[in-house]
């Protein structure tokens, strides 16, 4: 059953489930990675879909443990890693708005009392646990708030003006503040605060024995701290996975993060949407990545806690594109991102300091995304890093490069093929006749055999999309 999903115009020969002849799939084969094993991304993340919990927004009572009672939901929609926004207090001094952000830390080996308690944070990582699901904790190693206790009793640990006064963070480009006046700028020049930091991260993996950390404003960290702080994090526990708000090359480069933000496509793909900027950049973005990296992979997103908060909601942006994108963002290369209410077709922009609950009633989304997630998961060439496939692009299909796109990953025998439609016209893609796109697939979202023979036509309709995965069976 197809609900809700964009009406797909195929042109394409349907065989019988059961009762037909043998199968053929396609045979395409892998196309050569630049992505290099990394020691940085564990086994257990090769599949993986990544979920942004906002807690304070998520439940009536926006507390630990009322976010737990998702936590079945979430393992049937295909959620591996919950990444929790800050759980740590917030600084009152210097708040902003009512509640205060939550990236403004008063201490980091504490939980926010509105969130619950240290129990009930342990209870949750165990119940995740138990449903298959690694919790990873966002970590803030740029600043503090201002009530910290580090202000009072360690003072250098902060950077200073002339006069001595601790600092809210500064452009190092402009030496302008970026505004974040409810925090502290943190002074990496003391040895000391990196040793008092790196402590802070190994507390929770000691005591709570979470999977991991996404670490805010990694940039604003020198190399040579993530150098020594993933080293000592590693060594305790070897299967951790870090996630970097970053695109520096190094951070995946030099195997001290798994994954970072795909910022740059983010901001492509939020072009391509309004028919700013051509499908066919998608092409040359790629291409420029592949330059740029070869270890790890990106974190994709289509909406997160910024993104909503500050720059609209993924209609606001993206438009009758918003599934075409969504499905970019979990078939090409990086770990998908559903953000809090994502599933649920969050229509509005949370507020960052008030309470703003999520509804969860519109469960419309939830049926797409499970279908994404679990092709993720059941399909290698979608699998991250060196795990899975690199995308090839078909640009030889006679499509309009314009406004379409057509790409495939072959990983150890399995493939993926995508056709985006971000136009409003119909797009009309045709196989070559020695295609090696030729053969049975799956169509995911349709759940039938279809069979591609050169010359054949597939149509897709505008804002649309189109599947297809060589595994014929549906999982």
């Amino acid at each position: 059953m197809r609900v809700g999903f964009p009406l797909l115009t195929l042109l394409l020969t349907l065989s019988a489930c059961t009762g037909d002849p043998a199968p053929n799939p396609p045979t395409l084969t892998d196309a050569p990675s630049h992505i290099r094993a990394n020691r940085a991304v564990p086994e257990w993340a090769k599949g993986a879909v990544i979920y942004e919990v906002n807690i304070r927004q998520y439940t009536p009572e926006g507390t630990l443990n009322a976010f737990a009672e998702h936590l079945p939901r979430l393992a049937d929609l295909g959620v591996d890693i919950l990444w929790l926004m800050p759980i740590y207090p917030i600084s009152e001094a210097k708040r902003k708005g009512t509640l205060g952000s939550y990236y403004a830390v008063s201490d980091f080996e504490a939980v926010n009392p509105e969130f619950g308690t240290k129990e009930d944070f342990g209870k949750l990582v165990e119940r995740a646990h138990e449903l298959g699901m690694k919790v990873i904790l966002d970590f803030v190693p740029n600043h503090t708030g201002w009530d910290h206790k580090w202000l009072t009793e360690n003072k250098d640990y902060y950077t200073q003006d002339a006069d001595g006064n601790v600092v809210d963070p500064q452009d190092p480009e402009t030496g302008e503040s970026y505004g974040w006046t409810d925090v502290a700028d943190l002074n990496y020049d003391n040895p000391e605060m990196r040793r008092a930091l790196t402590d802070n991260l190994l507390y929770w993996i000691e005591n709570y024995d979470i999977d991991g950390y996404r670490m805010d404003i990694a940039f604003g960290a020198p190399d040579d701290y993530w150098a020594e702080a993933t080293k000592e994090l590693r060594e305790l526990k070897p299967d951790i996975f870090l996630l970097a708000e970053s695109e520096e090359k190094t951070h995946r480069n030099e195997n001290y993060f798994a994954a970072n933000y795909g910022w740059s496509f983010h901001h492509l793909m939020n072009a391509v949407a309004k028919g700013d900027t051509t499908a066919a950049a998608i092409r040359d973005w790629h291409a420029q990545n592949v330059r740029d990296y070869d270890r790890g992979f990106h974190m994709q997103f289509i909406t997160n806690h910024d993104e909503n908060s500050w720059n609209g909601t993924v209609a606001e942006r993206m438009g009758e594109n918003a599934r075409p994108m969504a499905v970019l963002s979990f078939t090409l290369e990086g770990m998908p991102l559903i953000y809090s209410g994502q599933e649920a077709g969050l229509n509005k922009r949370l507020k960052f300091f008030e309470k703003d609950e999520i509804a969860f009633s519109d469960t419309s989304q939830y049926g797409f995304y499970r279908t994404l997630a679990k092709l993720k998961e059941d399909n290698a060439a979608l699998h991250n890093g060196s795990y899975g496939g690199e995308a090839v692009f078909h640009s030889n299909l006679g499509n309009d490069p314009e406004t379409s796109i057509a790409y495939s990953r072959t990983q150890g025998g399995q493939s993926v093929l995508v056709l985006l439609n971000f136009g409003d016209e119909l797009a009309n893609f045709r196989l070559p006749a020695d295609s090696q796109l030729v053969g049975e697939w799956l169509d995911v979202f349709a759940g039938a055999r279809r069979t591609l023979a050169g010359g054949q036509s597939v149509q897709v309709s505008g804002h649309g999309y189109v599947v297809l995965s060589s595994q014929l069976q549906a999982r």
